[in-house]
C-alpha cells in the first residue's frame, strides 16, 4: 500500500493528466480523509476543515466528496454513510472490498482480481452491466480481537 504522501502526490498528478484541477479545498478534503485511520463522515470533515477554513459550510464539503469520488481516489462506505482514501488510485475498474470493523470502526480495504471476475461473471449472466461495485463486510478486526481475548 502507498504512503500517504505518496498518495496524495499520486492525485495531483493524475488530476494534472486528466486535465482537472485538485483545487486547495478540494486537496485539503482529501488530505483529511488520508490521514484518517477509519472511514470518515461528512460532517466530522466538516468539522475538520472549518479548524483551517471557518466558513466552510456542507455543500464545499459534498463538492469536494463528489470531485474525489468521480476522480476514483475515495470509496464511500455506504453502511456507514462515511468515507475512506482508496488505496490503489488511477485504477478506476478495480473491485474494493471493504472489512469494516463494527468494534473500533476501521475500515480496511483490499483487493481480489478473483473476486471481481466472479462478480463481473455473476452480473453478465443477468445482463446486468456494473458502473462500479464495492463489497462490504462486517465483523471484527484482528486488533480487536485480540483485545477481546
Amino acid at each position: 500500500m502507498a504512503s500517504q504522501a505518496q498518495l496524495l502526490l499520486q492525485a495531483q498528478q493524475l488530476c494534472e493528466q486528466r486535465g482537472v484541477r485538485l483545487t486547495p479545498q478540494r486537496l485539503k478534503v482529501l488530505v483529511l480523509i488520508v490521514e484518517h485511520r477509519s472511514s470518515i463522515s461528512a460532517y466530522e470533515l466538516l468539522d475538520l476543515l472549518k479548524v483551517t477554513e471557518p466558513q466552510a459550510k456542507p455543500p464545499t464539503v459534498y463538492r469536494a466528496l463528489d470531485f474525489l469520488m468521480a476522480q476514483g481516489f475515495i470509496h464511500k462506505v455506504e453502511s456507514t454513510n462515511s468515507y475512506i482514501a482508496c488505496c490503489l488510485l488511477g485504477h478506476a475498474e478495480h473491485c474494493s472490498q471493504l472489512l469494516i470493523c463494527d468494534e473500533c470502526g476501521s475500515v480496511e480495504e483490499c483487493h481480489d482480481e478473483e473476486l471481481a471476475k466472479l462478480l463481473r461473471i455473476k452480473a453478465d449472466s443477468h445482463g446486468f452491466k456494473v458502473a462500479h461495485h464495492v463489497v462490504e463486510s462486517h465483523g471484527i478486526c484482528k486488533d480487536c480481537q485480540s483485545e477481546q481475548q
